[in-house]
């Protein structure tokens, strides 16, 4: 039997991160499992090849929530990466940290060191900020010798400008960097990527990391159980290949680290026996450690999009076939330029739903181009262009339950989208304003006319109704092993992210979060996945942000 000092299951975001700076230390030994292969399939480093890993069993879970009220009946698609880098290397490749106030209140609920002024120095320290060519970089808020590179989107199209224009002239304004002093405004995405190939977890920390000889990553390791030792966490059993393949068990003699993301590593606890005890019962499996909040607390972003026929221009739809498509593969192979160059959003929104609240609420995306049913992996036949819309922090919460004791079955992910009166509120504003964008004077050159939900829908209950036919997840999964102080009954995590009640067991990814943030959740990924390696590491943690009120 093997044994590391370290044993992380997951080679995601969080856990690419902690192999390369757990094994900065010669003298420690760090073991990697990942239940999926290495990323060599060519389209996770093409950007717009998210549309073909989107729905490939070889790199995604293909994973499914549970029907709801508010999907209209619909099972929603839930996409994992299951690779070397996990999400990241599927993902639609978006550099967004979310707001100030997001992460004070995580402090505010009792997670100590969790606030912004203490996160902002980890986020500083993934990133290596390449701001365009006008553009300066305040070093408050942005890296600079991160291993991850972080660009700004340098496409430019007349939709998009005149997109951009309309919501300058509805008041709200350009904002050069909504991850730095303000995130409120419009303006073309940041992203990790660079000349034209996506860079993901994987490849900013996991392969420098890997040619360490302290350093084992194991692929096709499907991990099966973890092994306890009373209330200890002492290693963990995978299966060499997957079902059906070599029964394998390595021990950690330090920590095990769970880094499977908010679908895995509640499904990996439960079926492991830690987890609600009548979940457990339920299930046959026995209890070794009853922990009732495990699997809970799962919230995700819910998003409606509008569609528009284009005319007078060009759009991505037209571009992606016959000769033009021809053109545009040699484009990219000659200068890593044009559309598969590109991620699904190109413009970013962040508003308000109402004047009168005290904080940015909405978040819209804007693309050139549309999709069949909404759904970003067939796009459709027409010019079209799309804008989606959602609440930032939605109230709604739901769960994910292992559905038996089979650690290859795929869990019960029920979001429970649009549950709580205040989403649905929230998602109607945003749904209105996204209209009157579509429908600004700058725009109406090349707004043909409203494809879908269709002009003919206006009142709340048809937008709604809308929302139920068309609207899905933005791929924001989180807080299924939240982090908490001991009066919150949902507590799996204290905030050093160990697993109440147990020694030697860790949790590092989306999973972690108290609620949710002002943002897609990558870039808070790899922030959690820096601040936990200090914290592995018995490290003082870096120094405060000094920031103005």
């Amino acid at each position: 039997m093997e044994s590391f000092d370290y044993v992380i299951v997951g080679a995601g975001s969080a856990g690419s991160v902690l192999a390369n700076r757990l094994s900065e230390d010669g003298k420690t030994t760090v073991c990697v499992l990942e239940a999926g292969p290495r990323d060599w399939h060519p389209f996770i480093h093409i950007p717009a090849g998210f549309m073909y890993t989107l729905v490939n069993p070889s790199v995604n879970w293909l994973y499914t929530s549970e029907a709801s009220e508010w999907t209209g009946g619909r099972r929603i698609a839930a996409p994992r990466g299951k690779t070397l880098g996990g999400s990241s290397s599927i993902n639609g490749h978006i550099y967004n940290r979310g707001q100030r106030l997001d992460f004070d209140g995580w402090a505010q609920r009792g997670n100590r060191g969790w606030g912004y002024a203490d996160v902002l120095p980890y986020f500083r320290r993934t990133e290596r900020r390449i701001a365009d060519e006008a553009g300066s970089m305040d070093d408050t808020f942005r890296g600079s010798d991160g291993n991850l590179p972080i660009t700004d989107l340098d496409w430019r199209d007349p939709l998009c400008e005149a997109f951009i224009e309309g919501a300058v002239q509805m008041g709200i304004p350009r904002n050069r960097d909504y991850n730095g002093t303000m995130q409120a405004g419009i303006s073309y995405v940041q992203r990790i990527v660079q000349n034209g190939r996506r860079v993901s977890a994987a490849r900013g920390y996991l392969h420098p990391a890997m040619s360490r000889r302290n350093l084992t990553v194991r692929t096709h390791a499907h991990a099966t159980e973890l092994v306890l030792d009373g209330k200890r966490a002492v290693g963990v059993r995978y299966l060499k290949g997957g079902r059906g393949g070599t029964p394998v068990e390595v021990r950690a003699t330090r920590e095990v680290v769970l880094c499977g993301g908010a679908v895995n590593t509640p499904q990996l606890l439960q079926v492991s026996g830690i987890g609600p005890a009548p979940l457990l019962g339920q299930l046959g499996i026995a209890v070794k450690h009853a922990l009732a909040g495990v699997g809970e607390n799962l919230r995700d972003h819910y998003a409606p999009r509008f569609v528009a026929r284009v005319k007078n221009a060009e759009t991505i739809n037209e571009r992606s076939h016959g000769l033009r498509l021809v053109g545009e593969v040699l484009k990219y192979a000659v200068a890593r330029k044009g559309i598969l160059a590109l991620n699904p959003t190109l413009i970013y929104v962040f508003w308000k739903s109402d004047p009168n609240v005290d904080n940015y609420d909405l978040q819209f995306t804007f693309t050139p181009a549309s999709y069949k049913e909404g759904v970003q992996s067939t796009l459709d036949d027409f010019p079209g262009m799309t804008i989606a819309s959602w609440q930032q922090r939605p109230d709604s919460s739901g769960y994910v339950r292992a559905r038996s004791a089979d650690p290859f079955e795929h869990p019960i992910i029920q979001p429970n989208y649009l549950a709580a009166e205040s989403d649905r509120r929230v998602l109607l504003a945003g749904m209105k304003l996204a209209r009157r964008l579509l429908g600004s004077q700058p725009l109406s050159k090349y707004y043909d006319r409203e494809e879908f939900p269709g002009a003919e829908r206006q009142s709340d209950d048809e937008l709604l109704i809308a929302a139920k036919q068309r609207g899905t997840t933005t791929f924001h999964l989180m807080g299924t092993c939240r982090m908490a102080p001991d009066s919150d009954p949902t507590a799996v995590l204290d905030d050093q992210l160990r697993v109440r009640g147990l020694e030697g067991l860790r949790v590092v990814d989306a999973s972690i979060m108290p609620t949710m943030p002002s943002a897609n959740l990558n870039a808070s990924v790899l922030m959690i996945a820096e601040k936990a390696a200090d914290m592995i590491r018995g490290r003082a943690p870096l120094e405060a942000a000094m920031l103005k009120d």
